[in-house]
């Protein structure tokens, strides 16, 4: 009988389903499952009492029925109980704390309807007082539902009516005066507002007026927004009139979506009620333009990327339709809008914290390809991409977040481009700059013996002497990659940092990662002849001893510091002294074990 019941259900014949259900209870008097079903087809066929008691009911048989309590909040809501419908998701949260985000939905759903209704029932007192604005609002609807008009007279007719929407109590009368069915119900408003690309200037005029309209009722109303978006030609024509290529139109449209971009509400209903695959190639697109449409575009942009459902939406289409364009805007970098562009590259970088987005960025040899040619049209005239530059260099930092093929047949150029970036006098790009280049050395060995070569351990001595903390970060993680693998290196650093007065000031830092990083390069450097002999003079073993046995939350820290240390007094056993003075051999004993294994 449940299954009976079921199938019914799904077959929209609520009334059936409740009487197989009825039949089920009748034999199975305590079967949760059956109320709560029958719970639910009550609430198809607005029974809503009866949907309350047969929660009630499965709550009798299980008192942690999730179902039960949300669909009896949903028939509280129903009926009006605005408080009696929180108190029911209230205890479904209770009940399971991971229902967070439903519970979320559900409490924005009640505030959205009590404040629908409130509005409604002051609107219709202000209807019935006669007050000018009701009465207008409803004249103006009505003489645009005269058929047959000219359209430039719908036009003008709907600019007034947008003139007359000043507050919630016109937006509540537009709505419940049905003027969202403009469209549905005058088929020349409908064939002016979906006409084809190639628009009359009426219908151009038509289209703005809708638009305007429809910022005016639906700016501040939740209730407005919901239903507009519900209309299936306002559905089917934003991404028309996005890519009209009609500014007036795209102006007013891309302020219609603001609206929605603007809140988490609605930004949700554009993901529930849009398909936004092609929102990111069609909003992208406005960077070509030098007005206010890429500002506003990339405003819009930036708010979709804080939702699951865009970005989830992003990714089948990137190959197609989003990655050439995007390389396309990057390599034309110096006829399109720079402050837009810049944006977009970040943009793109924030979308990259998707795997599958960024995996499929970073084995795009044309995207790292247009990159390395802003950069190189950075470095030909600086102040033109400075923001460009700034960007792009982000956006690689994320993509090197990726190890492929692709990645380690560019390394050499892209350290390259990096090591000319070193000099610049912004600090923004320099530190960017080196983070990149401290993710891409490891890609290749020919990247790093070129940036050996090319000075890179005196820039990151220099870098770790004057820089933020975010910069000798990136800076002491390059010089942990270049004397890992590179002689020449670790020589250059026992040049540069005499008597390891940097090292060792990094090694009395807070940042755990310093100091790890820090332990590593001493300890790589300290095979180069004369380098132990150099710290005879300082608190060097005392630092490292108490890393190494110290509980630091990084467990490199103290590998990193026990192995530095059994260097130091391989190289030079005079270090041994200090260490028995600090009744530190037990430490040492374990350190060696470390530098055997390693």
């Amino acid at each position: 009988l449940k299954e009976k019941g079921n199938d019914a259900f799904r077959k929209g014949d609520y009334a059936t389903a409740v009487q197989r259900y009825t039949e089920g209870l009748e034999k199975l008097k305590d079967k949760q499952e059956l109320y709560t079903n029958r719970a639910q087809a009550h609430l198809k066929l607005q029974q809503y009492e009866e949907a309350i008691g047969d929660c009630e009911w499965a709550l009798k048989c299980n008192e942690k029925c999730l179902k039960a309590y949300f669909l009896m909040g949903k028939a509280h809501l129903a009926l009006q109980h605005y408080s009696e419908s929180r108190q029911c998701y209230q205890k479904m949260l209770q009940t399971d704390p991971q229902k967070q985000s439903l519970f979320k939905d559900c409490m924005n759903e009640v505030t959205l309807e009590e404040k629908r209704m409130t509005a409604e029932e002051r609107a219709r007192e202000e209807a019935e007082s006669g007050k000018l604005p009701a009465v207008s609002i409803k004249e103006l609807l009505q003489k645009l539902n005269k058929p047959d008009q000219n359209i430039l007279y719908y036009a003008g007719g709907i600019r007034l009516l947008a003139a007359a929407v000043k507050g919630c109590t016109e937006q509540t009368l537009f709505r419940t005066n049905n003027g969202f069915s403009l469209l549905r119900d005058n088929e020349a408003v409908r064939r002016g507002f979906c006409a084809e690309r190639r628009r009359s200037s009426a219908e151009v005029d038509l289209a703005v007026a809708l638009l305007l309209l429809w910022q005016a009722v639906c700016t501040g109303n939740e209730a407005n927004q919901h239903l507009l978006l519900s209309d299936p030609d306002v559905k089917a024509q934003l991404p028309e009139l996005l890519s009209s290529g009609v500014a007036e139109i795209q102006e007013e449209t891309l302020a219609l979506i603001s609206l929605y971009s603007e809140n988490e509400y609605g930004r949700r209903l554009l993901g529930k009620h849009q398909d936004l695959t092609s929102w990111l190639q069609i909003l992208m697109g406005f960077v070509h333009h030098s007005d206010a449409r890429a500002g506003r575009a990339m405003d819009i942009l930036s708010a979709l990327t804080a939702e699951e459902r865009f970005v989830a939406q992003c990714a089948p289409g990137l190959p197609t339709g989003v990655l050439p364009l995007f390389t396309q805007l990057l390599a034309s970098a110096q006829l399109v809008n720079q402050a837009a562009l810049a944006r977009c590259v970040g943009i793109v970088g924030s979308l990259c914290a998707a795997v599958g987005i960024r995996v499929q960025l970073a084995e795009c040899r044309e995207c790292w390809q247009a990159c390395l040619q802003l950069l190189d049209q950075y470095l030909s005239s600086p102040p033109q991409h400075q923001q460009c530059c700034f960007a792009v260099l982000g956006l690689m930092m994320n993509l090197l977040l990726e190890s492929n093929v692709v990645i380690q047949c560019l390394a050499l150029d892209i350290s390259g481009r990096c090591m000319a970036l070193l000099g610049d006098k912004d600090g923004g790009i320099v530190t960017r700059a080196t983070g990149v280049l401290s993710r891409i050395l490891p890609a290749a060995s020919s990247a790093v013996e070129a940036a050996v070569a090319g000075g890179v351990v005196k820039k990151m001595i220099r870098f770790l002497k004057v820089g933020g903390e975010i910069t000798s970060t990136c800076a002491l993680r390059t010089l942990c990659i270049c004397t890992r693998s590179s002689r020449q290196a670790q020589e250059d650093l026992v040049k540069a940092d005499k008597r390891f007065r940097v090292l060792l000031k990094l090694l009395d830092s807070e940042n755990e990662t310093l100091v790890g990083n820090a332990a590593f390069c001493l300890g790589q450097c300290l095979a180069v002849p004369g380098a132990a002999t150099s710290l005879l003079d300082s608190n060097v073993v005392r630092t490292l001893l108490k890393h190494a046995g110290g509980d630091a939350a990084r467990t490199s820290v103290q590998e990193n510091s026990a192995i530095a240390l059994g260097k130091l007094c391989v190289a030079e056993p005079r270090h041994l002294l200090q260490l028995r003075k600090l009744q530190g051999l037990a430490i040492l004993s374990s350190s060696m074990k470390h530098v055997h294994s390693s």
